[in-house]
């Protein structure tokens, strides 16, 4: 394969899969909610998706860096797809709160496999094919991509679910069937070597990959205190976002379920916009840890003054202006990231930071959503607004390491290589 084609293929996977994700992101929690649920028990399925990842991330990064990252991609696809048709046969047959944690559990499952393996697919294989641009651009062209097939799954989602809100959960399965194909007959494991995994020695595998992950990832200065900043930074990521669809309808005081995919789609916009200005400012900005800091910064203030500010007009346009600065965050930190990483456990500790995040998500659905039970969700917004802040001396730490013990150059400092712009206006 070459470059151009694996990063078109890369930028597929993101296309495919965020579109069928995307179909339920604006409605989820409406969904729960219809079926009997309260808000904190809607958190507590939500907690069960993230305390899956959080014991799986490991060995599904085992699966990823012993079997390949090719299979572990397959079985992420298969497992969304079973795990959100009995969603949506529970909500259905109106279960209780454990069925669906049942189900939000093996959904976890099932993202573990994809978190890690399909980055690492990419860097390995441009490495393989000799790119020799910058990763950051990758990152945030698939986030891009990312945000303009969130923009229309959101807001179909939001629109199929004025019908009936168990439909978006149909289509989401349907679409799946193509991101499957997509790795089945397209991807290829370039710059990797798989190895043989059996029963008998997954214990030792994953033994050896855990300790690797501490190797290369707890014993990195700069990979340690961005692991902890995620920890820090997933208190208040997903509770933010499955909370808002409440709190926004609240604050409009009107049942309109299409009003959160319109919200939703406005999420992604935002994204993308931030995603779209991480090239040049990387060109002029060479301190990730400067971006970083700001960025969290400017998500910190944003989502304490949408809860301090109760009212719709004022509360949404902040809360787009944090996930704007997400959309700066995530391509600086992967690249980061990706920097320090060694290949063959690359999928591993990409998982590993991922853990981090669950472990944050984790706290972050329970405790805010009691809270959000006991007081109010704007309550809860400024708490967990105020959390964000604790990730600033820890990339503080980050940019202190980096200074000291600066990562081997892996790309030239262009931004682009050459032809890289044509692929970008053909995916995008």
């Amino acid at each position: 394969m070459t470059a151009r084609r694996i990063i078109r293929t890369y930028l597929g996977i993101a296309a495919s899969t965020t579109l069928a994700q995307s179909l339920i992101w604006g409605v989820n929690t409406l969904f729960l909610l219809s079926v009997g649920l309260d808000i904190f028990q809607v958190m507590l399925v939500n907690a069960a998706y993230t305390v899956a990842q959080v014991f799986f991330e490991v060995p599904t990064g085992v699966i990823a860096d012993t079997l390949g990252r090719r299979v572990s991609y397959l079985l992420a696809v298969g497992i969304i797809f079973l795990s959100t048709l009995l969603y949506m046969w529970f909500g259905l047959a109106g279960q209780g709160v454990v069925p669906f944690a049942i189900a939000s559990a093996l959904l976890g499952l099932g993202y573990t496999f994809y978190t890690g393996a399909v980055d690492a697919w990419m860097v390995d294989a441009l490495h393989a094919a000799d790119y020799p641009g910058k990763l950051e651009p990758i990152f945030a062209r698939y986030g891009m991509v990312f945000g303009v097939f969130m923009l229309v799954g959101t807001t179909a989602g939001g629109f199929l679910g004025q019908v009936e809100l168990w439909i978006p959960y149909a289509v989401r399965a349907a679409v799946l069937v193509p991101a499957f194909l997509l790795g089945l007959l397209v991807m290829r494991d370039l710059g990797f070597v798989a190895r043989k995994l059996t029963l008998g020695s997954f214990a030792g595998e994953t033994r050896r990959i855990a300790r690797a992950g501490v190797a290369y990832g707890l014993r990195d200065r700069v990979v340690r205190f961005i692991m902890f900043a995620t920890l820090v930074q997933g208190i208040f990521f997903v509770y933010g976002f499955y909370s808002w669809q409440k709190y926004f309808l609240d604050l409009l005081d009107q049942d309109l379920v299409w009003v959160t995919g319109v919200i939703a789609a406005c999420v992604g916009l935002t994204q993308i916009l931030g995603n779209a200005i991480v090239g040049p400012l990387t060109k002029r900005v060479a301190d990730r840890g400067l971006i970083l800091m700001v960025a969290v910064g400017v998500s910190t203030v944003a989502v304490v003054g949408a809860a301090l500010v109760q009212q719709f007009w004022v509360a949404v346009p902040l809360y787009l202006v944090s996930t704007a600065a997400f959309g700066v965050y995530m391509p600086v930190k992967q690249g980061w990231l990706n920097a320090r990483i060694p290949s063959e456990e690359r999928a591993t500790i990409i998982s590993l930071d991922a853990l981090f995040g669950d472990g944050g998500m984790t706290v972050g659905q329970i405790g805010l959503g009691y809270l959000s039970q006991v007081v109010s969700i704007p309550a809860a917004w400024l708490v967990g607004g105020l959390t964000q802040a604790a990730a600033l001396p820890l990339l503080a730490g980050a940019q202190r390491a980096e200074r000291a013990e600066p990562a081997e150059p892996a790309a030239r400092p262009d931004d682009e290589a050459p032809g890289e712009g044509a692929v970008r206006e053909r995916v995008a």
